[in-house]
């Protein structure tokens, strides 16, 4: 019997079949070959070349063992790397997933019998962070690039920075209100005595002043006689005005809280920030890592995370990628066009772009929002501002 045509329906069928997974007791390793039914692999282990590989491994077993050890070490962790990342995942997801490619290395011909032994290792090698629940195994890849570890560090270096920012700002805070009660003059609380007199001979006159409600009943004028031990009365006496407590101190707090408010703001303006993505501005892709797809491409900022982390939407392809600030730099726009002010004094400020100055990498803006509208500012530098959508 002829073998079968290529577009034969035969044919077609064992390319399919042999495209998909077959049992793995058919599968010879050191010939990586699959076979579909025990007949072929019976066939293949009889075969001249499968000798050869046997008298070769035969030679030095341990080296083959390891080889294949190496190599499934290997690809396990970069799939649990690329595929899961640093999440807490049941090993046998990532096993199953990794059994999807037809050119795997299979575990028997491994120095690990059993994918529990097998993640037993790597949480003793120190690859992952292995933990047992009754549901089975599961794993957790740690990640020890020298980049994601920097990353890191900066990221921590930050959350320190901010905290210490709101310690200066409360130590503050708590030097304004000791100041305010240092000013503030203590109250006299008055002091009530008993009203006596040292003889009945003394007399006492009362002199009311005049009103129209009493006009009638009271004199106009009435001098005043006390005796010589008796409180003396030279005059009428006037108390000024003084404003209430509650309100000096309404006042203070409100002037504290405006300085606050003030230096906070002269501190977001006149330092200098390393961070400068924004989202609604256009960008450039600088980095090659991605292909030439992607290189010296323009795109939109759609979203920020962490500061740092753009999510950005290519303008040609229309593909949303995750990319690091320094991936990334600003677009100079033609003049006349809006820009976002990005970093300096007049951060987060809307401008239009007057002209631009090519020996000092500058340009000069025009401010286009905020309290200083209108006004021409020089001497921007490119990596300050970016053109808007």
């Amino acid at each position: 019997m002829g073998k079968a045509d290529f577009l034969s329906p035969k044919a077609i069928g064992n390319r399919i079949k042999a495209k998909g997974l077959q049992k793995l007791r058919w599968y010879c390793q050191m010939c990586q070959k699959q076979c579909r039914d025990e007949n072929g692999f019976k066939c293949h282990c009889m075969s001249e070349s499968h000798q050869r590989q046997l008298l070769l491994a035969s030679e030095d077993p341990n080296k083959i063992m390891d080889t294949f050890s190496e190599e499934f070490k290997s690809d396990f962790i970069e799939l649990i790397k690329r595929r899961f990342g640093t999440k807490r995942v049941h090993n046998n997801i990532v096993y199953n997933e990794y059994i999807n490619d037809r050119e795997h290395v299979h575990m028997n011909s491994t120095q690990w019998e059993t994918l529990t032994e097998f993640t037993k290792w790597l949480g003793k090698e120190g690859y992952c962070k292995v933990d047992e629940t009754p549901k089975g195994w599961y794993i957790q890849y740690i990640d020890r690039d020298p980049e994601t570890i920097r990353r890191q560090e900066e990221q921590e270096k930050k959350k320190k920075q901010d905290l210490d920012d709101e310690e200066r700002s409360a130590k503050f805070i708590e030097e304004q209100v000791r100041r305010g009660q240092e000013g503030k003059e203590p109250e006299e609380t008055p002091v009530f005595t008993e009203f006596k007199r040292e003889s009945e001979e003394e007399k006492i006159a009362f002199n009311l002043a005049k009103s129209s409600s009493s006009s009638a009943e009271c004199p106009s004028k009435a001098s005043v006689a006390l005796g010589p031990s008796a409180l003396k009365a030279t005059g009428s006496v006037k108390r000024k005005d003084v404003p209430s407590t509650s309100e000096a101190k309404e006042k203070k707090k409100r002037s504290a809280l405006e300085e606050i408010m003030e230096m906070e703001e002269q501190k977001k303006k006149s330092v200098r920030s390393d961070h400068w993505l924004h989202p609604g501005i256009v960008i450039k892709v600088v980095t090659k890592r991605l292909g030439e797809k992607y290189y010296k491409k323009k795109g939109v900022i759609k979203e920020v995370q962490e500061k740092y982390t753009a999510i950005v939407k290519m303008i040609d392809s229309g593909d949303k990628l995750k990319l690091d600030q320094s991936h990334l730099e600003t677009v100079i726009p033609a003049p006349g066009k809006r820009v976002l002010i990005l970093n300096g004094v007049h951060r987060e400020t809307e401008a239009l772009l007057d002209s631009i100055d090519e020996r000092k990498f500058s340009a000069s803006l025009t401010l286009d929002s905020g309290r200083m509208k209108g006004k021409r500012v020089d001497g921007i530098a490119y990596e300050d501002f970016s053109k808007m959508t």
